[in-house]
């Protein structure tokens, strides 16, 4: 699961000055108790009707058995709130070093 690789790569994030956000179509109870249960040190957003991941276009197919879950697509999104990368995740054990990555090249 991305979000444990997040939470294991937290003090780089620190380190980095990155915030994380996760954010999900569950409810803000759930995303609570999601987050408890596993020690995630990140907020995590609720979006029930889907506007935001309407407006991030991870939405998925109607017909898809999955379409009431996001596509796991992550942004890098810098502090004037311009989208420097998306990321499709595929390994979701290495997307946290993935992303550290960059964060370590843009600073260069």
């Amino acid at each position: 699961m991305e979000g444990k690789g997040l939470r294991d790569q937290a003090q780089g994030f620190d380190e980095a000055g990155c915030a994380v956000l996760g954010i999900s179509f569950d409810t803000p109870a759930d995303n609570k108790a999601f987050r408890d249960e596993h020690s995630f040190p990140f907020t995590l957003l609720s979006d029930p009707d889907k506007t935001i991941g309407t407006a991030y276009q991870v939405l998925r197919d109607p017909d898809d058995a999955f379409a009431d879950y996001p596509n796991r697509i992550s942004y890098l999104i810098d502090t004037e709130g311009t989208i420097v990368k998306s990321y499709e995740v595929s390994d979701p054990g290495g997307h946290a070093i993935e992303v550290l990555a960059d964060l370590s090249a843009a600073k260069r």
